[in-house]
């Protein structure tokens, strides 16, 4: 009998979702599978709502942000009377296996419906946040990167031609993978993330300490999980001589055209679930790992912390001297 893959979308969207849903549809279609995509993530399995997806009604999506079958935070899933309707959904359907697009959170969920209905999970790490234990990148990343670079860029030239000095917080509400990358590549003076924040006062040592070299503005990237942003503006413009301004860049870091990486990462880790589908494997979470496209216990991949190197927020450092 001809297999059915599902495939949903959970947790917050990030660019390359439809990169993947097009990836697994067309590939599982290639050997010979039928797909169905739930819509709204686990609600969908809730209410049964879903849509049978083609190589064609898949087209012309590659290159668009979000996800075509929606996405939602669905607390109702996380009771266990309702993971048991979700099991029935996906027997009723004639599920052999499902693929959840998400981050760890996400992953959590299909673990605790594997157990209850016996079907094999399957997870595809995206997330802009990065934090997805058992892969050096999730889809998605590389675009929120892009965007925000793009955007500090741009206010690097209003700090400059007024000398201020802005703190541009960042998405990030418990890890600093965003934050540390993006204060690297706009060469922030200052990198603020959950992991290792700095108080008040030492901010404001660093950038005096700027100021003396002959600096006349300066950018702080803050993921939005260290503090408060604003109260930190606040400190620093009674604090210190310096104009201070806070921008947020809020939730266009997670929508726009993904980029090329982006678009590669979710079809080779689409590809690669479907592949571990075919081989009859089971609860399993694809990544990138040195360069290569692997396989980790989706067990180990929702439960372990990825770790951060905060040899970066030192190579950050040396950077803003």
């Amino acid at each position: 009998m001809t297999k059915t893959i599902g495939v949903l979308t959970s947790g917050g969207d990030a660019p390359g979702m439809n990169a993947a849903i097009r990836a697994v549809t067309r590939v599982s279609c290639f050997r010979g599978y039928s797909v169905i995509g739930f819509e709204r993530g686990w609600d969908g399995l809730l209410t049964n709502c879903y849509r049978k997806l083609t190589p064609r009604s898949v087209g012309g999506i590659i290159q668009t942000g979000g996800t075509i079958l929606h996405t939602l935070r669905c607390s109702a899933f996380e009771q266990p009377q309702n993971q048991e309707i979700a099991a029935e959904t996906l027997h009723k359907n004639n599920v052999d296996a499902l693929v959840v697009i998400g981050g760890d959170g996400s992953f959590r969920g299909a673990l605790e419906l594997s157990r209850k209905s016996g079907v094999p999970m399957f997870g595809i790490p995206a997330t802009i946040d990065n934090d997805v234990f058992g892969t050096d990148e999730t889809i998605g990343f590389d675009t929120a990167v892009n965007t925000a670079v793009g955007a500090i860029d741009k206010i690097r030239d209003t700090a400059i031609s007024h000398e201020r000095i802005f703190i541009v917080e960042v998405m990030g509400r418990k890890r600093g993978f965003l934050a540390l990358q993006v204060g690297i590549c706009v060469g922030a003076e200052v990198v603020l993330i959950p992991e290792k924040p700095l108080d008040t006062p030492d901010v404001i040592k660093i950038m005096e300490a700027n100021s003396g070299k002959g600096k006349r503005a300066g950018i702080i990237v803050a993921a939005e999980g260290f503090g408060d942003s604003n109260k930190l503006a606040q400190d620093m413009q009674q604090q210190t001589e310096a104009e201070v301004r806070l921008s947020i860049l809020g939730y266009a870091q997670r929508g726009g055209s993904p980029t090329a990486r982006s678009r590669l990462l979710a079809s080779l880790f689409a590809e690669h679930a479907v592949d571990l589908i075919s081989e009859n494997k089971s609860n399993l979470s694809v990544g990138l790992q040195n360069g290569a496209i692997i396989s980790v216990k989706l067990e180990v991949s929702a439960r372990e912390r990825k770790p951060l190197d905060l040899r970066l927020l030192r190579v950050a450092e040396m950077l803003a001297i």
